[in-house]
């Protein structure tokens, strides 16, 4: 015969551990490795929640806890709107072999009653969720990860050819807000390969038709407009508005110029460089624990010797290649997540489809990021030239 559910309920909680609210917060003081599992349904998360605790509705947990606590001997507390739900998911957790699970008696109100801290957390909108719902589904990102993008603040140099792709993905991701510097006019020689611009844009200002395409994709995000040259007069004020920059550029002055002010103020560089069939890709970041751009190349080379897209040309997809390369770098750094180009350099070679991954190490004796550096102004290279890449 079947039993009713205070029956059932009842039989639970006497296989399962109950604390009170009182215990769940000494325990969070005490012991670090405890986590807390919110089993409460979104719409409840309103009222706030147990500072540091996993939001896992009821009816998913079976399904997602193995992603959110991999090690079943990790102490857990399951936490409700009153300790119901929270002890029949206990019991679930133990028939999946959780080692030290227990359950909030009285759950979230009598935490809350009991003037413990709570904490309010910010949520996507419903059409948020509706347009991020791929991102939410990765235990990766969530919507934790997915507020991190949106309070993210990325500036891209040059709207160019790796500028395009970047900020096209970068864009639909849900970055919150996206920087575009760029002095430049659209003309038709970019079209080959610059896809934030289209026919009908040939002589606009390259940052008012990357701001087009890219409110088109995505109103839900800001774009900030700068059509300037990048200098030493502008580069620290405009750096220090943003969390990471993306160097879109073609040319090794603007580089070193990117290269400097990010290691001054401790800001990732993502780059990427493209030459006919050949690309390359990686994060300079001396503060992550990697080499900076002058820790390769200590000074640019002449100007005969480093020839610009325009003059050598380049294969119209191989930006897109690496500017999508580049903008997963600067979503993996924002989330925290994976491993990142962070001292490897990676290449590619679109003729025999070629990839390789090759180690740097900083320099002690770099110009710049050394605990002795000799270069501690910025310095205005001659030769400047376009972001067109």
């Amino acid at each position: 015969m079947g039993v009713s559910f205070s029956d059932y309920l009842a039989r639970t909680k006497a296989m399962v551990r109950e604390i009170t609210a009182d215990d769940l917060s000494e325990r969070l003081r005490s012991n670090s490795d405890m986590v807390v599992v919110d089993v409460r349904e979104k719409d409840e998360h309103e009222q706030g929640v147990v500072p540091g605790s996993k939001l896992i509705p009821r009816g998913l947990l079976e399904l997602k806890i193995e992603n959110t606590v991999p090690d079943r001997s990790t102490p857990v507390a399951l936490i409700c709107a009153g300790g119901t739900r929270s002890a029949l998911a206990a019991r679930s957790l133990l028939d999946l072999g959780y080692q030290d699970v227990v359950s909030v008696a009285g759950g979230f109100a009598k935490y809350a009653q009991g003037g413990h801290h709570v904490e309010v957390r910010r949520s996507l909108t419903t059409d948020q969720r509706a347009r991020y719902s791929r991102h939410l589904l990765m235990p990766e990102v969530g919507e934790e990860g997915q507020l991190k993008l949106l309070d993210a603040k990325v500036l891209c140099v040059g709207a160019g050819g790796l500028g395009s792709p970047a900020a096209l993905y970068l864009a639909a991701a849900g970055i919150g807000t996206l920087g575009i510097i760029d002095a430049d006019t659209v003309d038709k020689s970019n079209l080959q390969r610059q896809i934030l611009h289209t026919e009908d844009r040939v002589g606009e200002p390259k940052v008012d038709s990357a701001e087009k395409t890219l409110k088109a994709l995505n109103s839900d995000i800001i774009v900030r407009k700068h059509r300037a040259r990048l200098t030493s007069e502008n580069v620290m004020e405009l750096f220090s508005e943003y969390d990471i920059i993306l160097d879109g550029t073609d040319n090794f002055p603007t580089r070193y110029l990117i290269n400097d002010a990010c290691v001054w103020l401790n800001k990732p560089n993502v780059h990427g460089s493209i030459y006919r069939f050949e690309g390359q890709a990686t994060v300079f970041w001396p503060g992550g624990g990697g080499p900076c751009y002058r820790c390769l190349y200590p000074e640019p080379p002449p100007p005969e010797l480093a020839p610009s897209c325009q003059e050598a040309g380049v294969l119209g997809v191989l930006p897109g290649l690496v500017g999508v390369i580049e903008a997963i770098e600067v979503v993996k750094l924002i989330l925290g997540k994976g491993t990142t180009l962070t001292g490897k350099m990676l290449t590619l070679d679109t003729m025999s489809l070629d990839f390789r991954k090759l180690r740097m190490r900083r320099d002690p004796d770099c110009p710049v990021c050394s605990d002795h550096p000799t270069i501690t102004e910025l310095i205005d290279y001659e030769q400047f030239c376009s972001f067109d890449g």
